[in-house]
């Protein structure tokens, strides 16, 4: 609010402004009060949980003296962040303002009741943990929702703001993070002081015809990025787990990212051509795919976006290609239990990632619990991978290429045979790994490992336990 007036008629008189500090008033004795009593300049329908919150002084290493003004909650269920200055806010108040919207993010239900149940205790009201809780709970229109608990709003009030904070607010918001800038003016009318709260940043004006083409843009750029380190990531985590042997035939279907009826135009481009159907997975390379068509080396979503531009001539908008590739499980190879290579049909490489749940390359703990087999007992490469958390897999493949897998002969299918890709470490053993198991106990039938000499999981985990 630039000018003020009092009004007599036809009369118009200027009233001159004054400032919190020229008035003796103090930022957190008046101003955050000021706010407290009147959580409308925050915005629409906002609780304040609490103020001068410092809980993490001791966790977080943020020094007690640093405490957040305000933080409030609004009816969508987000957290609403509030720094305050009684004067021109300091250069860095945005970073201020970003730091404490970090550490509020963490906070779940609990940590915000416990938080409203001491403020308002230490205000003088008695009430009970569970009615903050409850109160929490009811100002939320919706269920309650930890993922906008992560995404706090954060509000600056000042008397002014430099334009090193204008600058970097209005860019921060373009990029989606929500910071309003609300100005407090002070006059002084007939011996009373008149407060204003005015927000100048961001105006509805600039919200409907700036910020949220910006933030639409943001989001698609943000959404590509996620896509495409979720697509890495797919594949990386395959590597790790060396989940495909090298030469792994795998067949397009066609899916993120493209409408049926271009996925269908796919298809049928496809079909006039069966190479353009395969590639083949190679772990030692950046490009873990050969496409037959070319016998070029792609990333999955390279070449899915290759094969998008072929159909439809256009760039495609944010394709995972991870989903577009699975295993051709009708060819198996020569390493692998050709039963539990039947289980990977019909999921793509971003499936077969998921279910990994953060495998390596770590064989230590495989060749303990291979070492603690002991004779007359036999499991499979299934229950194996399970106790190690691994794939039966990568399992079957290590066992067959390791040269140093002890008793890995008492690893069998999960129909209790010998798998067709077992090899012995010493390369002039010809003997065969059911005779040896035969004379330590386990008696075979048709080629079939008797099932009561099978370790049950839970047996098989003690035994890694030790």
């Amino acid at each position: 609010m630039d000018h003020l007036f009092t009004v007599a008629g036809r009369l118009a008189r200027p009233i001159s402004p004054t400032g919190l500090a020229t008035e003796g008033l103090l930022e957190r004795q008046h101003l955050q009060e000021w706010v407290i009593d009147n959580p409308q300049v925050l915005g629409e329908s906002v609780l304040v949980i609490t103020a001068e919150f410092d809980r993490w002084a001791d966790t977080d290493g943020v020094p007690a003296r640093d405490r957040l003004d305000i933080l409030g909650l609004d009816a969508t269920g987000r957290l609403v962040v509030v720094e305050l200055k009684r004067g021109t806010a300091d250069r860095d108040v945005h970073l201020q303002a970003i730091t404490y919207a970090a550490l509020v993010s963490r906070f779940d239900l609990e940590t915000l009741a416990e938080a409203h149940h001491s403020f308002l205790t230490g205000r003088g009201q008695a009430v009970e943990l569970d009615a903050c809780r409850q109160c929490l709970l009811d100002h939320v229109d919706g269920d309650w929702s930890p993922e906008l608990l992560q995404r706090p709003r954060q509000v600056i009030i000042a008397a002014d703001f430099p334009k090193q904070v204008t600058h970097t607010v209005v860019w921060l918001s373009e990029m989606n993070l929500d910071i309003d800038l609300v100005q407090v003016g002070l006059w002084k009318v007939e011996g009373h002081l008149v407060v204003g709260f005015t927000k100048v940043y961001p105006t509805p004006e600039v919200e409907e015809f700036t910020l949220a083409p910006a933030r639409v843009e943001t989001k698609v750029a943000a959404r590509k990025l996620e896509e495409r380190s979720r697509a890495r990531n797919a594949a990386h985590a395959l590597v790790a787990a060396d989940l495909l042997p090298d030469g792994t035939r795998l067949r397009l279907t066609p899916r993120h990212g493209a409408p049926q009826s271009i996925r269908e135009a796919i298809l049928a481009w496809v079909g006039e051509d069966g190479s353009r159907a395969t590639a083949v997975w190679n772990n030692s390379t950046a490009k873990h795919l050969t496409w037959e068509a070319d016998n070029k080396p792609y990333t999955p979503t390279g070449l899915a976006n290759h094969i998008f531009k072929s159909v439809t001539g256009r760039t495609a908008d944010g394709i995972q290609g991870t989903t577009w590739w699975d295993v051709d499980t009708n060819s198996v190879p020569n390493t692998v239990d050709p039963d539990e290579w039947a289980t990977l049909a019909g999921a793509s490489l971003a499936d077969l990632a998921k279910q990994l749940n953060g495998s390596r390359k770590d064989w230590t703990n495989l060749h303990s619990l291979l070492r603690a087999i002991p004779p007359g007992r036999w499991t499979t490469y299934g229950d194996v991978a399970s106790v190690i958390d691994s794939h039966a897999v990568p399992v079957g493949t290590h066992l067959a290429t390791c040269g140093q897998c002890p008793n890995a002969w008492r690893v069998l299918t999960v129909a209790g045979r010998i798998s067709a890709g077992f090899q012995w470490a010493d390369p002039t053993r010809t003997d065969a790994p059911a005779d040896v198991l035969a004379a330590e106990g386990v008696r075979f039938e048709g080629g079939t490992a008797a099932p009561e000499a099978r370790l049950p999981l839970v047996e098989l985990r003690r035994l890694l336990d030790g």
